[in-house]
């Protein structure tokens, strides 16, 4: 009987030891770990699906504490928003994604696998997506104007507001504009500081066609950049006269039809008075005739 309830210890013991063993096992590392934002929304992401096992991630600015965020504690997912964590949107942040047990079963384990991402900072980092613009033609043809929406992101300000880039990054938002006339491949750049933007040197009445981007000289080189706008061209609209000539060749012209017009009735004036005349001295050669 005694000898069966070692056997029993015994058997109990190595199970409770390879079951743990076992679960240390269970816990592989996150793969791939690395940051995705687009206008401010700056999400953690990696791979794989855990499978009898779950994901926290630990994040913080750099020199600072680690933090947690409740909705990335021991998940399932493998992504982890943390947009609303990031306040200084300057700063550069790095994250770790531990692989732990599911919630409500215990480990022993000390210190769980995890792996690090690289450092990122929402301003200097995020990707800014194309922005809309609509292209207004003057009256005259003079002059083309195009106006452009500041792309909204994914911030809101101390009003629960949503804020665009414009209000992000204030004066360092410069846009650069790629045109070209829509029947050349010879492109030209400009770049504005403004949402309102005229390009110089157009030639009236001719199509341009247009590319709009984000762009800001105070991020790394492979990051000033946003993405590309789609391209939009701007009607063709054959010129009016007064636009195609001069006023000068204008009146010159004017003046030589009146000055055709004004012979022509002289002419037909001369050739009436002289017919006139030659019926007249017609009747006065020819006799009189008797009473």
């Amino acid at each position: 009987m005694e000898s069966n309830m070692k056997f029993r210890m015994l058997v109990l013991i190595l199970v409770s030891f390879f079951t743990k063993a076992h679960a240390s096992d269970n816990f592989p590392k996150a793969q791939g770990v690395s940051w995705t934002s687009i206008n401010f929304k700056s999400m953690l992401t990696w791979s794989p699906k855990p499978i009898n096992y779950s994901y926290t991630v630990e994040f913080s600015e750099l020199g600072q504490d680690k933090k947690r965020t409740p909705h990335c504690i021991k998940m399932m997912d493998t992504e982890c928003d943390l947009t609303a964590e990031l306040n200084n949107l300057k700063g550069y942040y790095s994250a770790d994604v531990l692989s732990e047990p599911m919630r409500g079963v215990s480990s022993d384990l000390v210190e769980f696998p995890h792996v690090s991402s690289a450092k990122f900072s929402p301003y200097y980092d995020t990707l800014i997506s194309r922005p809309d613009f609509r292209i207004e033609v003057s009256k005259d043809k003079r002059k083309i104007t195009l106006h452009v929406t500041d792309v909204p992101t994914a911030l809101f300000n101390n009003l629960n507001k949503r804020m665009n880039i414009r209000d992000v990054f204030g004066d360092e938002l410069l846009y650069k504009v790629t045109y070209w006339k829509a029947k050349s491949t010879g492109k030209r750049e400009h770049i504005s500081k403004s949402s309102i933007i005229e390009p110089p040197n157009l030639d009236r009445g001719v199509s341009y066609c247009f590319n709009i981007q984000a762009y800001l000289r105070s991020r790394a080189q492979d990051k000033q950049h946003g993405e590309l706008s789609h391209t939009q061209c701007s009607p063709e609209e054959p010129p009016s006269i007064f636009e195609e000539y001069s006023m000068g060749v204008i009146i010159g012209a004017i003046l030589i039809i009146v000055l055709a017009i004004t012979a022509i009735i002289i002419v037909i004036v001369v050739c009436c008075r002289r017919r006139h005349r030659e019926k007249n001295t017609g009747k006065e050669g020819l006799p009189l005739k008797g009473v």
